[in-house]
């Protein structure tokens, strides 16, 4: 039974330093929701004896079906801590009273899900990142704790399922000691690489401090080493900071009774005092030795009635170990003294997460997490409703207090202060807290607390700012850290059902961070997602909620690429518009890896200080300083990784050219002239312009179609070449499955990186990369290995297919042939005389 009422939960909800927003991370299958049932166990949402066999998070059949989460759950958590699990002392600084609020979120861990992963994250300022014992640090571990670290989140370490290595690969302790050693290892080198400052403390994880801690979900147990060293301090008479230092690394507990820094591996005071200790309880539960057991659990204070002794097996582990050392213990003690509260994480991640400037009052507001402030709130992903077809925000109070009937205006992706595009003012109709599967009202969420609004869902595609402040700017976009680099081609069976698909259209790519729904020239819908399951996955959603069951036809998976250059162009590109008044010369140029890497993470971009700018790219990427002050647009959307900049001197009338030549250059980027995909990391000069002295013949319709030619025949000039999406794929398996899992990467185009074995198991972990359009199918190495090999893949980078695209018979070649006869197109290149005029 709930043993809290909504009143109690919004009381506290007042207290920002008694409240933890965090989230769960893991690679898939390592364990988060199994673990998440023990915390909501704990606040009385769930019965303790299916903790860890329920999954409550999971809010869909297919999650519980597949065994898998899909979509991050939000949930908000009240608990009453007692004095015994957390004495006075260690309490943390500013908490009132002994109440805490934590608004959990369970995301997925599957990399095709990554952009649930990237939302969630941005709506907390805590990260448990759930590694498992076996396995270890994983390719989805990395990318999480990237993304965490990136979004200057706090992370706190658990190592899961300890029951494996009791009872399934039956680990001697010290083999223990050494696995989970090199996995915290691992994070911490993770930590270090990617921390980039701006976050206050020691980020770095370890036992000796409660940052780590171990835990098997299933069986709904977890200890800290601090837990231990409170249990022994009294015994050998030192203070828990000096036992907490002796019982991790390389402190020895020999049979004298003496302590030294080395010793025999079954002396080490972790082996000793806490995995013999743990390991004796599960061995006696499991042998059904139960006057031993009892013995034990007398010593411990632990009791048990007749018909839980009566268990066996498993069963019986569970039980015991949920009495001596129940799970919400070791993780709410983490959560609430190392996890930080809102009102100390948003005074160091304000500057990071705002776009306007950092005085602003609203920026202020966000600082101080002031509920009296201007409201701010981010919209981080839409959930679907109750109510057929309609949706609600999912978001985070940053500033303020948002209730219903508020007046807030609503700032989309594409919002830029001063003007009125993305941009609409709502009244919030209802504004609720996440319950797993439920939704609760409520009548006001003030800054620092997690929240979802109903009535704003016509005006918000993904995510978006609201605020009640005119002069608020919106914060940063989220960045995934994999692309929509699989589409597919939908249409409905019947074509009555053609208004059902458009509208399911629509309501699918709200449902989804990460989705992309376009419509083709010649009329096609596309679907793009991060992978083959996340495409499964859409398309089924898309036919059973949004189009009410009616069928669709889907084509088989299209590749996005990408356009690119390998050199400069040989000669300047001249094109004329058609009244022969207006001439436009441009060139091409490679902008290079670390150029292109850094204006699609936004180091580089539309926004920033054009002085500034102007500086980085003369002293980082040794542009000309002159013309590292002229760049006049990014593209496509203005934000892509594409640029075009002014070398020009002396022009007249160029001013009043530059917005029809950067709407060309936006057209252009967005349409190269191998395939119409889009482009990546190509510059374009414009080295002269011609503008005719009357304004009505220099006018947009006979500039843009010029200055689109001129920047095509650029390109064209510029050694062509075209990308592709490449997968880092992780295979998992032993070592009679290497031959294959080698032959399948090869046949498809891959190549190996690296082939590790896990210390202590027979099992070795093969990393490759894969091109994303020879990988449809390669999860059929399952069946090839009889389930033995296990492959996961993410989205990497782009790389150049090999070839000349020019070149007939080349496999470069093909593609473009391709992908030109799919969209429509004449299969040959157009000569370079349809875009380069003679002067």
């Amino acid at each position: 039974m709930v043993n809290f009422t909504m009143q109690q939960l919004r009381a506290l909800m007042d207290k920002t330093e008694n409240i933890r927003n965090m989230s769960v991370v893991a690679h898939v299958d390592h364990g988060k929701t199994a673990l998440t049932d023990s915390l909501l166990a704990a606040s009385g949402i769930i019965s303790m004896a299916t903790a860890g066999e329920q999954c409550a998070m999971s809010s869909r059949p297919d999650e519980a079906k597949r065994g898998i989460t899909i979509k991050s759950t939000g949930v908000s958590l009240y608990y009453d801590i007692l004095r015994e699990d957390l004495p006075d002392d260690r309490m943390p600084r500013g908490a009132e009273g002994r109440e805490f609020l934590v608004n959990l979120i369970d995301s997925p861990g599957h990399v095709d899900f990554s952009a649930e992963v990237t939302a969630a994250l941005r709506i907390t300022d805590g990260a448990l990142v759930v590694v498992d014992c076996i396995e270890g640090v994983c390719v989805q571990t990395e990318t999480v704790l990237r993304q965490a670290l990136a979004d200057r989140i706090k992370p706190i370490v658990t190592i899961n399922k300890l029951d494996r290595g009791f009872l399934e690969v039956k680990l001697e302790p010290e083999a223990m000691y050494q696995s989970f050693k090199r996995h915290i290892d691992q994070i911490n080198v993770i930590v270090s690489t990617f921390h980039e400052g701006g976050m206050p403390g020691d980020l770095l994880v370890s036992p000796n401090n409660g940052t780590v801690g171990f835990s098997a979900g299933l069986h709904g147990w977890a200890f800290t080493v601090p837990q231990f060293a409170q249990m022994y301090a009294k015994k050998f008479g030192v203070s828990e900071e000096k036992m907490c230092e002796k019982l991790w690394g390389e402190h020895y507990f020999g049979p004298d009774k003496k302590w030294a820094v080395t010793g025999e591996p079954e002396d080490r005071a972790f082996n000793k005092l806490i995995l013999e200790p743990v390991s004796r309880v599960v061995q006696a539960a499991m042998s059904n030795q139960l006057d031993k057991l009892t013995a034990m659990l007398d010593k411990l204070n632990v009791q048990l009635t007749k018909e839980e002794l009566a268990m066996t097996g498993k069963d019986l582990v569970k039980r015991c170990m949920q009495r001596w050392l129940p799970a919400h213990k070791a993780l709410l003690e983490m959560i609430i003294i190392h996890l930080p509260s809102p009102a100390a994480a948003q005074k160091y991640r304000a500057g990071a997460l705002y776009t306007g400037p950092v005085d602003d009052h609203c920026c202020s507001g966000i600082r101080l997490c002031d509920p009296h402030g201007p409201l701010v709130l981010y919209v981080s992903k839409m959930v679907p409703g109750a109510d057929k077809g309609r949706f609600v925000a999912f978001g985070r109070v940053f500033s303020g207090t948002v209730s219903p009937g508020q007046k807030v205006r609503v700032m989309g992706p594409n919002f830029v202060p001063g003007s009125k595009d993305d941009l609409a003012i709502k009244s919030i109709q209802r504004v609720v807290l996440f319950m797993g599967k439920k939704q609760e009202a409520v009548d006001s969420v003030p800054a620092g607390n997690t929240c979802g609004i109903v009535g704003i869902d016509q005006f918000l595609v993904k995510t978006g700012t609201l605020s009640t402040s005119e002069d608020c700017c919106p914060l940063k976009n989220l960045s995934f850290s994999v692309s929509p680099v699989v589409r597919c081609a939908v249409q409905p069976k019947n074509p009555l059902d053609l208004p059902k698909l458009v509208e399911g259209l629509k309501r699918l790519a709200k449902s989804d961070p990460m989705v992309v729904v376009s419509v083709e020239e010649s009329g096609e819908h596309i679907v793009a997602g991060a992978g083959e399951l996340h495409m499964e996955i859409c398309l089924k959603d898309l036919e059973e909620l949004y189009m009410n069951g009616a069928p669709i036809k889907v084509s088989d998976p299209i590749v996005n690429y990408r356009e690119t250059v390998s050199g400069e162009s040989f000669e300047p590109c001249l094109a004329k518009s058609n009244n022969k008044h207006n001439r436009i010369w441009t060139s091409a140029f490679p902008l290079g890896a670390e150029l292109t890497d850094a204006i699609e993470l936004g180091d580089v971009s539309a926004v920033t200080d054009n002085l500034a700018r102007a500086r980085k790219l003369a002293e980082t990427y040794g542009w000309e300083a002159d013309i590292a002050r002229k760049v006049w647009a990014f593209g496509p959307d203005f934000s892509g990784p594409n640029v075009l900049r002014d070398g020009t001197h002396g022009v007249q009338n160029l001013m009043d050219g530059k917005q029809n030549i950067v709407s060309a250059f936006q057209w252009v980027s967005n349409e190269g002239v191998l395939t119409e995909e889009s482009m990546r990391g190509i510059g374009f000069t414009i080295l002269d312009v011609v503008l005719h002295q009357d304004a009505l013949h220099r006018g947009a319709g006979k500039v843009i179609p010029a200055a689109r030619r001129s920047l095509l025949g650029a390109q064209y000039t510029a050694a062509p070449r075209l990308m592709e999406p490449i997968f880092v794929v992780e295979v998992s398996c032993p070592e009679t499955c290497l031959g294959t899992v080698y032959s399948w990467l090869h046949q498809r185009r891959g190549q190996v990186t690296d082939e590790v074995q896990r210390p202590g198991t027979p099992m070795f972990t093969v990393k490759g990369l894969l091109p994303v359009a020879e990988s449809f199918g390669f999860d059929r190495i399952r069946g090839a290995t009889s389930g033995q090999a296990q492959p996961q893949m993410v989205f990497s980078h782009w790389d150049v297919v090999p070839g000349d695209p020019m070149e007939a018979g080349s496999a470069c070649h093909k593609i473009v042939t391709d992908v030109r006869t799919r969209k429509g197109l004449a299969p040959e290149l157009p000569p370079l005389d349809r875009y380069k005029d003679r002067l």
